[in-house]
């Protein structure tokens, strides 16, 4: 029943995306669902009078609704959940589509939720509707595509073929080459503070086609739903929307520009912006004179708290740090790795009623997307420090489920440690703590059995 209600849903789609006459993106249809605009001779998908068309082009629609479905995310206002998207697009797409060529699309309020911070704190997200989603992914896909390889070459975040690693790898390069100082730049509540007017004249220089330009200002004026109560939004790119990335990078291109303006070795990652110097009195000079820029021509506000002139071993980016001295080595920052203590705490709590097998499962499956990214580090030291604590901290939440002196002892019994260190160890007044490294301990639960259990090792991870 699944398979047949999945083609179905797939068949729907087809004629839905199915390309009106030869295809809006190629050449303009004639059957009075375009606008005046569009009924013009067609310029190609390319052309900036003309977005809107590359925007409903079948195969660019397809594309969004195969990414939209990746990143599945929860129900907007309306509740409608992305397996449901696919069956209202059969039967409504024809309807959406000559709303968005006519320019009539009006998108849905965006539903508030409060996530929290890594670092404390709670972060907004925006959650628009998974159709609102899909018409601001298929816009990102045809703008992206223009404005990317116009975005300086030192802004690696939300741009294809670009990531975090690179962004870090070139900070380390430019310490290398001798900037023993960063100018670490913390944009407060950036994504909420962009101003609309002036995003729009930064669009507007870029694209001509008033359709989309309409449809973008509807997206952020759209409004917020938090409790039951609505607010009008006059600034602001919600977290959580598809366009907000590329748009925040347009704003932030002005900044880009004023540092390559200036000559000044930094590197950018979203809201992120690190300034490399050679020494404390240059970068105070710049923290001031970038400050002041950001305030002024951008309207945005640096969080003087966050920011900060000092070495980059004492600063975090990206969740990394860089060791001093010639050949700086990237280092796993402190704040990481406390963040990372701590989820590993609460993975391994002696009260949560699961079976040892059950909770390194749990354990080793956040180990694994956390290895794939800090695995990235050049001192083993630090993997192999928090392989052992993790090792000790499956062993005492083992002691603490033994429970009493003489269960203790019969399981260390049952794993081969001798009567001897079996009744030392179990008539022991040690915490566990103390316990979990001691021989007999390790002998009952040696690394080969943790790892038999499906416990990862850090270490040797193949990213690592």
């Amino acid at each position: 029943m699944r398979l047949r209600g999945v083609k179905r849903q797939k068949t729907q789609l087809e004629l839905a995306f199915a390309p009106v006459g030869r295809g809006e993106s190629s050449v303009c249809g004639t059957e009075g669902t375009e606008t005046p605009r569009a009924s013009q001779v067609c310029q190609g998908p390319a052309s900036t009078e003309l977005l809107m068309e590359a925007v409903c082009d079948p195969g660019n629609l397809k594309r969004a609704l195969r990414r939209v479905c990746q990143n599945q995310g929860s129900p907007g206002v309306d509740g409608m959940t992305v397996e449901t998207l696919a069956v209202y697009l059969g039967d409504h797409w024809s309807e959406i589509r000559s709303q968005l060529l006519e320019g009539s699309y009006k998108p849905r309020r965006v539903k508030r939720v409060e996530i929290p911070k890594p670092g404390g704190g709670r972060r907004k997200l925006g959650i628009p509707t998974v159709l609102d989603r899909l018409v601001q992914q298929a816009i990102l896909q045809v703008l992206q595509k223009q404005w990317d390889p116009t975005f300086s070459e030192h802004s690696y975040g939300f741009r294809p073929r670009r990531d975090a690693h690179q962004a870090v790898s070139r900070a380390q390069e430019i310490v290398a080459e001798g900037h023993g100082w960063v100018v670490d730049i913390d944009l407060e509540q950036f994504f909420d503070r962009v101003n609309h007017d002036r995003l729009m004249a930064r669009v507007a220089e870029r694209v001509t086609d008033k359709r989309l330009l309409k449809l973008i200002r509807a997206f952020l004026n759209a409004g917020i739903l938090e409790d039951g109560l609505v607010t009008p939004t006059e600034e602001g790119t919600p977290q959580g929307s598809p366009l907000s990335p590329l748009l925040s990078n347009l704003v932030l291109d002005e900044l880009d520009r004023e540092l390559e303006r200036r000559d000044l070795p930094f590197v950018r990652y979203a809201d992120d912006c690190n300034i490399y110097v050679g020494s404390e009195r240059a970068g105070q000079r710049v923290m001031k004179s970038v400050s002041d820029f950001i305030t002024r021509k951008l309207r945005l506000k640096v969080n003087a708290a966050k920011s900060a002139v000092a070495r980059p071993s004492s600063r975090k980016f990206l969740g990394f740090s860089l060791s001093e001295g010639p050949q700086p080595k990237r280092l796993i920052a402190k704040q990481s790795l406390k963040r990372f203590r701590h989820r590993v705490v609460e993975l391994t709590g002696r009260n949560r009623g699961i079976s040892l097998k059950q909770m390194i499962g749990e354990l080793s499956e956040y180990l694994a997307g956390w290895i794939n990214y800090f695995g990235f580090c050049e001192r083993r030291t630090d993997l192999r420090d928090l392989d052992g604590w993790i090792r000790r901290r499956l062993r005492c939440v083992t002691w603490k489920q033994w429970q009493t002196g003489r269960n203790r002892y019969r399981e260390l019994r049952r794993r081969g440690v001798n009567s001897e260190h079996a009744k030392r160890t179990a008539g022991s007044s040690r915490g566990p703590w103390h316990l979990s490294r001691t021989k007999a301990l390790s002998q009952a639960l040696p690394n080969r059995h943790l790892r038999y259990l499906g416990l990862l090792t850090l270490e040797t991870w193949p990213n690592a």
